[in-house]
């Protein structure tokens, strides 16, 4: 009969281990028959190793298998890797989803900007809010963080209470919306709560974060001792950064230019809500001409070096109407995301080398993480006084570390887990008690799979060696007629020695089929996998590396 107790499990399929694609099910309920929610659907951005993919995604299949259990979607805030991969999974998720008002601007914002993206049936919460999904009563409560509308969410069962806190920080003078809800977090600690479900993005950093107001003194300082023009780079969903800088160039006499497709669509949005009231309106490119130089501030993505994006133009003197001139200023009011480094500094040295000045936050209080630091995390103990602490959203060494922070401090239960684990918190201690299927899947195009499916392993051994692609037509007697036709894509032209390479593999193509006797050569199937085993073995003969090979024999 113990099988048939209600359990409250909670299990991520992404977000733990990393930073990104955010993915987490609580489930309710008797082992056999939980019933389920899913809080946040995010994603992470492909790195080198991905060539051509778009976008990471979480691998649902655990929850896609039970779909008859699954009761909701609900999404913290519109950080991409909170709720980035909501359109493209949803079609196999087909629930409701529940975001706050910002949130569900910027999905329509987003939809409306894809083809064939599926109208989401979404539910609008506000801060201070309760609502039921299934069996599991969740309130919203107010916290800081670098976009608007960020909430935790307190989901209570009868097993007891768990605060998930999504991404937040204790910012005393936010740049927008109210400030954390201490009041309730207090309230809830002294009610009793279970656990808390803990970012860890900053649980190696001591102290407290720098709060959003002093941010935009040092943006409002830089802009002012500016003697030409400058351009500021920040992630396009800080609705705070955007606005301050806005006031910024207000209060220094300036106009502000916007440059960036994902920029523009957070402002539309952002805008609409009323977030940017009593500011001047933004320009856009083509106002750039009628701007003097000293009265300029180009707001513009590319924080990360995105190749595409506006400031990586800017530094390649590509666009059309706008461009940055010898001693004009650009502004990183951002942070490196890791992996992002290598296309950061090809951008930085491409402006320095147009005598452009980089400002970043080493040289002024031009940006702070939307994350709790040490400090900020045992605040948040003391107010919530959990039996459990689960540290998420971080890498190891971000986990293990606000693990011994957690513990340190006093908490009773501190449990380490990774994706795919099933952790159950009531009834009786924690305990991981299951694995799941979890992993990760691939935007590629249009197409949503696994490397496999998309194609991405074979793409990745041709980014290293090339294709050789071989046609080999055989006459009636099974002699070749004529020699082979080849073509060799990402191959050398010749050899250490200057004899062409593909001189080099029609010669061992040729050698191939005239060493299988004549009346072997009527398996058409051999004589391809002999040239194409021949091909490889001159290839990496003369080259050191084996391409793939793609031989079509006729007869």
């Amino acid at each position: 009969m113990a099988s048939q107790q209600a359990e409250l499990v909670f299990c991520p399929l992404g977000g733990v281990g990393e930073i990104g694609m955010n993915f987490a099910l609580y489930g309710y309920g008797p082992r056999e028959k939980r019933s389920w929610i899913v809080v946040d659907c995010g994603v992470t951005f492909p790195g080198p190793d991905l060539p051509g993919v778009d976008l990471v995604l979480p691998d649902t299949r655990f929850i896609e298998e039970q779909l008859e259990n699954l009761a909701g979607i609900v999404i913290t805030h519109a950080h991409e890797d909170h709720y980035g991969a909501l359109l493209d999974l949803w079609p196999r998720l087909k629930v409701n989803v529940w975001m706050t008002p910002f949130t569900a601007g910027l999905l329509e914002a987003k939809r409306e900007g894809e083809a064939n993206a599926p109208k989401v049936p979404v539910t609008i919460f506000r801060p201070g809010e309760t609502f039921s999904v299934g069996p599991f009563l969740i309130e919203a409560i107010a916290v800081s963080h670098s976009i608007p509308e960020p909430v935790s969410l307190a989901i209570t069962t009868p097993a007891g209470t768990v605060i998930h806190t999504g991404d937040w920080k204790i910012d005393p003078a936010p740049a927008l919306g109210p400030k954390i809800d201490e009041a309730r977090f207090r309230a809830l600690g002294e009610k009793g709560v279970l656990a808390l479900i803990c970012d860890s993005t900053n649980a190696l950093r001591e102290g407290i974060s720098p709060s959003e107001q002093a941010v935009a003194e040092g943006l409002r300082e830089v802009i002012d001792k500016a003697p030409g023009r400058v351009a500021v780079t920040t992630f396009s969903s800080n609705v705070g950064r955007i606005r301050a800088i806005a006031e910024a160039a207000r209060d220094t006499g300036r106009q502000v230019l916007v440059l960036g497709r994902s920029l523009q669509r957070v402002i539309d949005v952002a805008t609409e809500l009323g977030y940017l009231d009593g500011l001047p309106p933004f320009l856009s490119e083509e106002d750039f001409g009628f701007i003097p130089r000293e009265n300029a501030v180009i707001l513009c993505t590319g924080s990360q070096g995105e190749p595409r994006a506006a400031l990586a133009k800017l530094a390649r003197d590509e666009m059309r109407n706008v461009a940055l001139s010898p001693g004009d200023t650009v502004v990183y009011s951002s942070r490196v995301i890791p992996g992002n480094e290598k296309a950061i500094l090809i951008t930085k040295n491409l402006l320095i080398e147009q005598g452009v000045q980089i400002i970043e936050d080493g040289d002024a209080l031009v940006h702070v993480s939307g994350h709790p630091r040490r400090s900020e995390l045992k605040q948040m103990y003391e107010w919530v006084k959990p039996r459990i602490l689960v540290p998420v959203h971080g890498e190891a060494a971000h986990l293990v570390g606000h693990g011994s922070l957690a513990a340190t401090a006093g908490i009773p239960e501190v449990v380490q887990v990774r994706n795919g684990d099933v952790l159950r918190l009531a009834p009786g201690p924690a305990e991981i008690i299951d694995q799941v299927p979890f992993g990760r899947i691939f935007k590629d195009g249009r197409v949503i799979g696994t490397d496999e499916e998309v194609g991405v392993r074979d793409r990745r051994k041709l980014s290293f060696a090339g294709h050789v692609a071989i046609n080999v037509v055989l006459d009636d007697r099974y002699d070749l007629a004529g020699d082979p036709d080849l073509v060799a894509i990402g191959l050398p032209q010749a050899d250490s020695s200057g004899e062409p390479f593909e001189e080099i593999m029609l010669d061992a193509a040729i050698g191939a089929v005239t060493s299988i006797p004549r009346a072997n050569r009527r398996d058409l199937d051999l004589v391809g996998e002999a040239v194409r085993r021949a091909v490889r073995s001159a290839a990496n003969d003369a080259w050191g590396k084996k391409p793939i090979v793609t031989v079509f024999v006729t007869q």
